[in-house]
């Protein structure tokens, strides 16, 4: 597996070489392949997350288990932006230890050059995401 830093840089580049509205279409693209939620969370909503910095609606849960991690993200199909950002966090961590999620870089919007892309409220939104999957990382693996 790819480790979270390198799937990072390669998607920075990808996202580097880009003007500014493709990297917002980039960015639409991968909001499509965020996958869908499992059954056993569509059918409990009450056990995700809300992600409050995100002006969608945005829920996430983590599963911890046996070191690796889970993440399990909604956004919705209205938000593509948020969406977009949601797949990408899936994207990077999904699959990984905890420590390597936990030692995944906070600037990721800055890597991606999407500062210039998007509102400084998304960007918040992203972050939030993040923080919250790192918290819910640290809570489950404790």
């Amino acid at each position: 597996m790819t480790s979270i830093v390198q799937a990072l840089d390669e998607l920075a580049s990808e996202f580097g070489e880009l003007a500014v509205k493709d990297r917002l279409t980039l960015l639409l693209e991968i909001a499509g392949e965020l996958p869908e939620l499992p059954t056993r969370y569509s059918q409990h909503p009450d056990l995700l997350e809300r992600v409050e910095e995100c002006q969608s609606p945005v829920f996430l849960f983590v599963e911890v288990i046996n070191d690796r991690v889970g993440i399990f993200l909604t956004a919705p199909e209205e938000a593509p932006t948020t969406r977009g950002f949601a797949s990408i966090l899936h994207q990077l961590l999904d699959g990984h230890t905890v420590h390597e999620v936990l030692d995944a870089p906070e600037d990721i919007p800055d890597r991606l050059h999407l500062k210039e892309a998007v509102s400084l409220l998304r960007i918040n939104g992203l972050r939030g995401m993040l923080n919250r999957i790192k918290r819910q990382v640290r809570e489950k693996s404790a």
